[in-house]
């Protein structure tokens, strides 16, 4: 029988001393540090973490802000920082593009990008009680720059793909660069239009939502200002240290909301970042092979979590409802022997197919994520053995089943954006077989994990749980 698809609200957890704590400790590391981390604070515009075009990086920042509406305090998040900066595509955190055009001076960007706005399900203020959620969505924009010395002017404008508000909004704002050997400051002005349809699905209250405190409101169109300040310090070779600090005056459309409290929003962020630089990146060379992987695979069973398959305590596949996946990954390589040590890093994108066996309909994943391989062990010369971990981001058309049905037993939202991990191991086929020209076709096991990291992060939908995916597969480089 068919397990019912539930998804159930619950009431905003206190917020406890680890967490004052912690809001203390992002709070002074932003004062200290501070960066331009694309797409987080309000706006995507100004730089990268990345210092060099064809880097890659990885890190984390957390983020502290005000709540615009009532009754809502300061909310915490963590950002996962997926970074990479090639010469056609990028990644920056919340925000996936390709550049379209640019010279020496300026360029056109087309992106997609994660709205970090609204409130999840499991944090509404009490002056939201009984409203429908209002929760992150998804944009897709164009922005044009205009770069001269250390100054640079920006233009975009974004458009809600996810069905949500179905709002427009335009952005403009101004950078200046200051930047010494180590360290690098960023203040940016930005002025931001946004329009009524916008406004209104975050900020306003539709007549069936309206109570004695909380009369009806339709929120009209109007312009937010913003003051921030960007940095970076580096405190090692590849790693820097990150944050920022901003300041916005919302418009007074928002402002009049009876379910916003103030005209002001602050927030502060801090983090690190790890940036493996274009000295080492090999994903452009013409000689760098192509990885191709095949798999297939099915949803372990009930507690059989990725800490107990990877420490080999449970290997049990879902026997009750099983689902299976199967799906094909590319990879180019970005480094190869880091740092001199047997440790390859691998740039991964593809697509997994879920077969939901008729317990709902099937759906596409898309995964995007850098995996290191390890392979010095002292049988290697013999029989080739990596062992690989990645990290990266998944986005499935429709939340798996296995997803749907953990999350709605444990009154727990889902999100189809989260955070993929993939622990592997495998071993050469041509080692086995004692064919050199198969020496780099492996075959092995891996596990699939999609996960929103305990609830921590608005990006990920504040989802706390996730999917694992056990699974065989052959990867060949050509």
């Amino acid at each position: 029988m068919t397990k019912p698809a539930i998804r159930c609200r619950r009431p905003a957890a206190p917020k406890g001393r680890a967490s004052l704590r912690r809001r203390t400790l992002v709070a002074i590391l932003a004062t200290l540090f501070v960066i331009p981390l694309q797409a987080t604070a309000q706006d995507a515009m100004m730089g990268t973490v990345l210092d060099e075009p064809g880097s890659a990086g990885l890190g984390f920042a957390f983020r502290a802000e005000s709540s615009p509406y009532r009754d809502g305090g300061t909310r915490d998040d963590f950002l996962p920082l997926y970074l990479y900066e090639g010469e056609r595509f990028f990644l920056r955190a919340n925000e996936a593009g390709m550049r379209l055009w640019r010279n020496d001076t300026m360029g056109l960007e087309g992106f997609v990008e994660r709205r970090l706005e609204g409130f999840p399900e499991d944090e509404e203020p009490a002056s939201l009680d009984g409203m429908t959620v209002r929760n992150t969505g998804a944009d897709l924009g164009v922005r044009y720059y205009l770069q001269q010395g250390a100054s640079r002017w920006d233009a975009a404008v974004r458009h809600d793909i996810a069905g949500l508000s179905h709002g427009t909004e335009v952005r403009a704002g101004y950078a200046y660069t200051i930047e010494r050997q180590r360290w690098r400051l960023q203040p940016v002005a930005i002025a931001t239009w946004r329009d009524g349809d916008l406004n209104d699905y975050y900020y306003g209250v539709a007549p069936l939502e309206a109570r004695a405190d909380r009369p009806s409101y339709d929120a009209g169109d109007g312009w937010n200002a913003t003051l921030a300040l960007y940095g970076k310090y580096r405190i090692f070779q590849h790693w820097s240290l990150v944050g920022g600090a901003y300041v916005t005056k919302l418009s007074s459309e928002i402002r009049n909301s009876p379910v916003v409290d103030d005209d002001l929003q602050w927030g502060v962020m801090a983090g690190a970042a790890y940036d493996f630089g274009n000295g080492q990146v090999r994903w452009d060379e013409a000689t760098a092979p192509t990885y191709v992987k095949v798999f297939y695979g099915r949803d372990t069973g009930d507690g059989c979590h990725l800490v107990r398959i990877m420490t080999l305590q449970c290997v049990s596949l879902n026997d009750e409802d099983p689902t299976d996946i199967y799906g094909v990954h590319v990879g180019r390589p970005f480094v190869s022997r880091f740092n001199g040590w047997p440790l390859d890093i691998i740039g991964y994108v593809g697509l997994l197919k879920h077969d939901e066996k008729g317990l709902q309909p099937d759906g596409w994943q898309v995964d995007a994520y850098m995996k290191g391989f390890w392979y010095g062990f002292p049988w290697s010369h013999r029989v080739t053995t990596r062992v690989g971990f990645g990290i990266g981001v998944s986005y499935a058309e429709r939340v798996p089943y296995t997803e749907v049905v953990t999350q709605a037993q444990r009154e727990r939202n889902t999100s189809k954006l989260l955070n993929y991990l993939e622990p592997s191991i495998d071993v050469s086929v041509g080692d086995l077989f004692g064919n050199k020209r198969w020496h780099d076709v492996y075959f092995g096991f891996a596990v699939s994990h999609r996960s929103g990291i305990f609830a921590s992060s608005e990006l990920l939908g504040t989802v706390d749980g996730g999917s694992n995916y056990l699974y065989a597969y052959l990867e060949a480089a050509f």
